[in-house]
């Protein structure tokens, strides 16, 4: 089956709500990656509710599911979230993020929790196991679509590019990378630790089909996976630019939120944040 298709104001009410989770996880373990779970929610939302992502929670393991990838596994948080609100498990079970014997482990477990393709945390694996899977569905002649959201950071790891060449010479049509550009990781600015600019030209050279969209528009997001899905003869990339920490004032834009979760009183004031904007978005809905 596929997601219930929402209107793109249900989209970022959903998308606000699963925020707000985000954080109370993150609170709750009193460790984790904010920055990069905030900012990759609207791209996640889009994919689990914007009915682009074949899927059925109640046959995890169905084999015409389209595949998720999560390469950049520190944004679990927000992912875990997301999968909740899809249906995999309870969103009461979110205050679990972190401890000790729980199936929502720090980096993703695929045998912990129902939803997860793959187990990840070395960054720059994602693409390559994606790689595998894609090229495997083309052998079998099956119609699913393996997405891999990956970060700009871990384009520094040698095992994407050597990914990226695979998937070109076996011109891996059923896949789609998005990647989430939000020019931060733990050490600091993107471009000052290891310039990537400009990611678009370089996957054009490398003979990717190439979209470069605003990662907080739910519009753009669901036009570019469709255009994506489109593409029998290459495979496809969805440069996402977003805001890390997007939602949280405080958290956005600054690296320094790339690895560590608020404390009390900064969970206090992003709930004050989100839940005000939740109120605003569901007075204009009415």
């Amino acid at each position: 089956m596929e997601a219930v298709n929402f209107t793109e104001s249900q989209l970022t009410q959903k998308a606000t709500q699963i925020r707000i989770d985000t954080i109370k996880s993150l609170v709750s373990a009193g460790s984790g990656h904010s920055a990069g779970s905030l900012g990759m929610i609207d791209v996640m939302t889009a994919l689990y509710f914007g009915d682009v992502l074949t899927y059925d929670v109640s046959k995890p393991l169905w084999s015409e599911r389209d595949r998720v990838v999560l390469s950049n596994g520190h944004i679990c948080p927000g992912y875990y979230a997301v999968l909740a609100h899809a249906g995999y498990f309870s969103p009461t079970e979110l205050g679990e993020l972190r401890k000790l014997g729980s199936k929502l482990q720090g980096h993703p477990h695929r045998e912990s929790l129902s939803g997860l393709e793959t187990s990840s945390g070395p960054l720059g694996s994602g693409l390559s196991q994606s790689c595998g899977m894609a090229y495997t569905a083309l052998l079998n002649k099956s119609s699913w679509n393996v997405f891999c959201l990956t970060s700009d950071g871990e384009h520094q790891e040698g095992n994407t590019w050597e990914a990226v060449l695979f998937a070109a010479k076996y011109q891996l049509g059923n896949l789609i990378q998005i990647v989430d550009r939000n020019n931060i990781q733990i050490d600091g600015f993107t471009e000052d630790v290891m310039p990537l600019d400009s990611l678009n030209e370089k996957y054009q050279s490398f003979g990717w089909h190439v979209q470069d969209i605003d990662g907080h528009n739910f519009e753009a997001i669901i036009d570019a996976v469709n255009e994506a899905k489109s593409n029998y003869q290459k495979p496809s990339i969805i440069i996402a630019h977003t805001i890390p920490g997007k939602g949280v004032e405080f958290m956005e834009e600054l690296p320094e939120w790339h690895g560590k979760s608020p404390s009390l009183g900064e969970t206090v004031e992003a709930l004050y944040e989100l839940r005000t904007l939740a109120g605003a978005i569901e007075s204009d809905h009415d």
